[in-house]
C-alpha cells in the first residue's frame, strides 16, 4: 500500500534536493485490479502519489471493465500525467487487463511485445520520454507467477531483453514491475547480469529479501521482494531508494495486496554539466 510520511521516507533513504542533483523519481505498484472495494483504494494510491510527485509510474494488473474506466487512465487523468496502457486484449473489448506507464511529459516514441507463452496475458510496455531534459527509456513487465520452475519467466526475460535491445537506442533504462520472484532467483541472471537492483543498491551492506523489505503485503500474501526497479549498469548515478512504507487507513483497509517502490535515481553528469 502507499501511505508513507515524509519523516519515514527521510529515514530509508538519503535525498539530495531536486535542485540540487538531477534525477529521474519513478514509483511501481501492482494495482491489484478492482479488489477490495477499489475506488476507496483508487483514493489512496492518489493521495500518496499526488503527495510523491514522481516523474515516472510503472503500474501492473491494470483493469477496464464495463463500468470501470481504465484504472490508470483515470489516475493520470487525476494527477496530470500522460498514461499508455498496454494489454493482450483488442482494443475493442470491454474488458482489458494489462500494465501501464504514467509521465509527466508525453511519450516520444512507445511500443509494447507481449510475451511467452503467447497465449497468456503477459506483455511488456515501453515509452520514451523526456525527464529534467534527459531522454530515458522507461518499461513495465509482470512477470509469470504460475511455473514454479522458473523456466517460463526466464523465457519472458529473454523476451523482455530482446525488446530493450530493439528500442533503446542511446538513452538510458529502467525496467519496473511486478517479477514474481526475488531477485537472485536463477531466472533473474540476465536482468543482473547488465542491470543494477535500485532498492538493493541503495541498501547496500543490508540484507534486503527480507521480511522487513517485502513488497508483498502479509496481511495477503507470503511476504517477498518481488517488485523491483532495475536501471542500466552505468546509466545512473547510485540510486537513492525506499520502499513506499505501508499502513492501513484508519478503517483497517489496505490500498493493495502489494507495497509500491519509490525510487530516486540521480542522472550521471553530462558533458559541459
Amino acid at each position: 500500500m502507499l501511505l508513507v510520511s515524509a519523516a519515514m521516507l527521510a529515514g530509508c533513504a538519503t535525498h539530495a534536493p531536486r535542485e540540487a542533483t538531477p534525477a529521474l523519481e519513478i514509483v511501481t505498484l501492482n494495482l491489484w485490479h478492482d479488489r477490495e472495494d477499489w475506488p476507496h483504494r483508487q483514493s489512496m494510491i492518489e493521495a500518496e502519489l499526488r503527495r510523491l510527485s514522481p516523474d515516472a509510474i510503472v503500474l501492473q494488473e491494470v483493469l477496464q471493465d464495463d463500468g470501470l474506466p481504465n484504472q490508470a487512465r483515470t489516475l493520470a487523468e487525476r494527477l496530470g500525467y500522460h498514461a499508455f496502457f498496454v494489454s493482450v486484449d483488442a482494443t475493442d473489448r470491454t474488458r482489458r487487463y494489462g500494465n501501464a506507464i504514467l509521465t509527466r511529459e508525453p511519450a516520444t516514441q512507445r511500443g509494447f511485445r507481449r510475451l511467452q507463452p503467447h497465449e497468456a496475458y503477459r506483455i511488456a510496455g515501453w515509452v520514451r520520454a523526456t525527464v529534467h531534459g534527459r531522454e530515458v527509456n522507461l518499461y513495465v513487465v509482470h512477470l509469470d507467477f504460475e511455473d514454479r520452475s522458473g523456466v517460463t519467466r526466464g523465457r519472458q526475460i529473454a523476451d523482455l531483453l530482446s525488446f530493450v535491445e530493439a528500442t533503446r537506442g542511446d538513452a538510458p533504462v529502467v525496467i519496473a514491475g511486478d517479477f514474481n520472484v526475488v531477485a537472485d532467483a536463477p531466472e533473474m541472471a540476465p536482468l543482473r547480469a547488465a542491470f543494477v537492483d535500485a532498492y538493493a543498491a541503495a541498501h547496500a551492506g543490508e540484507p534486503v529479501d527480507t521480511l522487513a523489505h517485502a513488497t508483498l503485503n502479509p496481511r495477503f500474501n507470503p511476504p517477498a521482494r518481488i517488485d523491483r526497479i532495475h536501471v542500466g549498469k552505468g546509466a545512473f548515478a547510485t540510486p537513492e531508494s525506499t520502499r513506499i512504507l505501508a499502513a492501513p487507513d484508519a478503517d483497517g483497509r489496505w490500498a493493495s495486496d502489494h507495497y509500491g517502490v519509490w525510487a530516486r535515481l540521480p542522472f550521471l553528469p553530462r558533458e559541459g554539466d
